[in-house]
C-alpha cells in the first residue's frame, strides 16, 4: 500500500508479540528506505486501533518512520482500571515490544523511538530511562509523563511533551516532569485543544511536531 501523500510504498502486517504467558497484538508499518521505527504506547488495551494514533502513525510513514501500533494490555485487560494505571506492568509490555522490534528483520537496524499517549507516556518514560541510549526520542501526547516521576532524572533520550492549552489539569502534571528531565526536552502547548486534541487541525499539529522530533533524533 502507499501512504496517503507520498510515492514511497509501506508494508504492513498485523504481529503478534509474545512472552511468558502474554501475547500482544500489533499492527507494523514499513515504509521504503525507513530511517527509524516508532513504538506507540497506549494505557488502553485498544492501542493498535486507537483513530487517533492511527493518525499520527500515517503521519510518520510519510515522513519515512516505521511505526508499531500494539496493544500494551490485552482484551481481558483492557477494562481493569488498575491495570491501565500500572505503569510498571505497561513499561514491561513495551520493553518487550522493543526486544521484539530489535530481532524482526524489518526493523532491527532502525533507530527506536516512542510515542506514548495517556498512561502511556509514563511508561514509554519509564522504560527509556530502562534501556538508557538505546531508545533515541520520546513523544508524549496528551500524556501523564508525571506517574514516571522516579525515573524521569535517568531518562537520555530528547524528549517532546505535547499538551493540549485547554487541558488545564494536565499542563502542570507535564510542567513537573519537564522539570524532572535532565537532557534535551521540549514542551509545547497546542493552543484551543482539549485532553484528545479533537478540535479542528489540533490532532494535524500534534503529528506535525511528533514526525518533526523523530526525524531529527531518529535519523
Amino acid at each position: 500500500m502507499a501512504a496517503a501523500g507520498t510515492s514511497a510504498r509501506v508494508s504492513e502486517r498485523e504481529v503478534t508479540v509474545t512472552g511468558e504467558r502474554i501475547s500482544l497484538q500489533g499492527i507494523l508499518a514499513v515504509p521504503e528506505n525507513a530511517r527509524g521505527v516508532v513504538l506507540f504506547a497506549h494505557g488502553s488495551g485498544s492501542g493498535r486501533f486507537s483513530p487517533r494514533n492511527n493518525a499520527v502513525a500515517r503521519v510518520l510513514q510519510e515522513g519515512g518512520l516505521a511505526t508499531l501500533l500494539i496493544d500494551l494490555l490485552e482484551e481481558w485487560e483492557a477494562d481493569d482500571r488498575a491495570k491501565v494505571f500500572d505503569i510498571d506492568l505497561l513499561t514491561d509490555r513495551l520493553l518487550l515490544a522493543t526486544r521484539w522490534l530489535r530481532a524482526e528483520p524489518a526493523t532491527r537496524d532502525l533507530a527506536i523511538g516512542y510515542f506514548g499517549a495517556s498512561t502511556g507516556a509514563a511508561a514509554a518514560l519509564q522504560a527509556a530511562a530502562r534501556e538508557g541510549g538505546a531508545v533515541r526520542a520520546v513523544v508524549s501526547r496528551g500524556g501523564r509523563p508525571d506517574l514516571a516521576a522516579p525515573y524521569l532524572g535517568r531518562v537520555t533520550a530528547p524528549t517532546l511533551l505535547i499538551v493540549g492549552g485547554w487541558d488545564t489539569p494536565v499542563i502542570p502534571l507535564n510542567q513537573q516532569a519537564y522539570d524532572l528531565l535532565p537532557g534535551t526536552k521540549e514542551m509545547v502547548i497546542v493552543p484551543r485543544a482539549t485532553h484528545l486534541f479533537e478540535e479542528p487541525g489540533a490532532l494535524e499539529e500534534v503529528s506535525r511536531l511528533a514526525r518533526e522530533w523523530f526525524q531529527r533524533f531518529l535519523s
